[in-house]
């Protein structure tokens, strides 16, 4: 997971852990595209209340690879509220951020603000065919 996304998991972490239900739609569309094992999800689940369920989502998601944080906002149909501030966040300069608001996300020279948008972009177009 980009450190970017590691942060803004890390910031929103007791907020998120108020405002989500993972069981019903978080956790089932992490596990079916392979972000979450088989073991993750009983971990989460064993939690007993909902408030603690998030929370160890939210410990597990940020070491579950590149895909994981894309496939965190797209499992946030329900939390839509959620999404979008949290892709509004990314998109704004924070604290210690370079003037223009933008850093470099991998090796091909795009910027965070563009990958953050195109991520928002296929999430409006998955919306609009059912997907």
């Amino acid at each position: 997971m980009d450190p970017a996304h590691r942060a803004l998991l890390r910031t929103h972490r007791l907020e998120l852990s108020g405002q989500l239900l993972v069981s019903d739609t978080i956790v089932p569309v992490l596990y079916q595209e392979d972000i979450l094992t088989d073991r993750q999800v009983e971990d989460i689940e064993s939690q007993p209340t909902d408030r603690q369920k998030t929370l160890k989502l939210l410990d597990i998601l940020p070491n579950r690879g590149p895909r994981a944080f894309g496939c965190f906002l797209r499992s946030l149909e329900d939390f839509s509220w959620v999404r979008d501030k949290l892709l509004q966040e990314l998109d704004s300069p924070g604290p210690g951020a370079r003037s223009t608001g933008e850093t470099r996300a991998g090796s091909t020279g795009e910027t965070h603000k563009h990958t953050c948008y195109r991520l928002y972009v296929v999430m409006k177009n998955w919306k609009s065919h059912g997907i």
